[in-house]
């Protein structure tokens, strides 16, 4: 037991954050940066395994584990939820960002700069899937029957997969905005450092009030469905090409779909 606790905690703080490092260094490869086309199938891509992560990493533990707790199952599931979607709504409206592609900045007036603003909004948005990670790692740890081992490994690796182009689409727009490629890197690693913090966070709060599980995993999916529709899947649909963010949501929810399934 005391080596599967090992190897949970390193590959659900490890591995996502490897995936946004290595999207990120796409950096140095990609010269020309990417194609409005490739851009939205990836964006696309990302949305749909945060919505199949959602549901069979998040939704359904959550009403398993809410079973023997006395209360409608339902109920810790729609209060964690709707209380992921509401903190990050507070804090996009609060934090001043900007989400690739466009050039109107969101949340109170700034003085920050186009790459600090950035960095924000992708900060914002690698939160919540940290906090996913995590919440499914305090389950296994808490020795939930509804978690397994299998199923952080999935999650993580699932998170990873979509990491790597995220970390791509923010990190060549920074070069685009004046910043040198090693900067736009670094700056592109040091976002995904987020997503551990979410994790640690998760962890600790699960871990006093074991009860609060089948909340926190809502909290979790919530959080995560609120990056989805205000942040990717407008930004598939805007101008040409709106059909290629389509297909990638659908490539990336049965991707995520089948290594919950098939390791979970």
């Amino acid at each position: 037991m005391e080596g599967s606790v090992v190897v949970g905690v390193v590959v659900a703080l490890a591995v996502p954050f490897l995936g946004n490092t290595l999207g990120a260094a796409l950096v140095f490869l990609m010269r020309h940066g990417m194609s409005e086309r490739f851009t939205k199938a990836l964006l696309g891509f990302a949305a749909g395994v945060m919505i199949a992560a959602s549901v069979w990493s998040l939704i359904m533990p959550a009403l398993a584990a809410a079973e023997d707790s006395g209360l409608p199952a339902w109920l810790p599931a729609t209060v964690g939820f709707l209380g992921g979607m509401f903190l990050l709504l507070a804090i996009d409206h609060f934090t001043p960002h900007l989400h690739v592609g466009s050039d109107e900045p969101e949340g109170p007036a700034s003085t920050l700069k186009k790459p600090a603003m950035m960095m924000a909004a992708l900060a914002i948005h690698n939160l919540p899937e940290g906090m996913a990670v995590g919440v499914v790692l305090a389950g296994f740890l808490a020795g939930d029957s509804t978690i397994a081992l299998a199923a952080v490994v999935a999650l993580s690796i699932g998170i990873a997969i979509q990491n790597v182009p995220e970390g791509a689409i923010v990190s060549l727009p920074l070069v685009a905005n004046g910043l040198s490629r090693p900067r736009a890197f670094a700056a592109g690693a040091l976002c995904g450092a987020v997503e551990p913090v979410g994790a640690l966070l998760m962890l600790a709060i699960t871990g006093l009030v074991t009860p609060l599980l089948p909340y926190v995993l809502a909290f979790a999916a919530g959080a995560m469905m609120y990056v989805v529709t205000e942040e990717l899947i407008p930004q598939t649909q805007q101008g040409r090409h709106a059909n290629i963010g389509t297909i990638g949501v659908a490539f990336g929810f049965v991707l995520m779909m089948i290594l919950d399934v098939a390791l979970g």
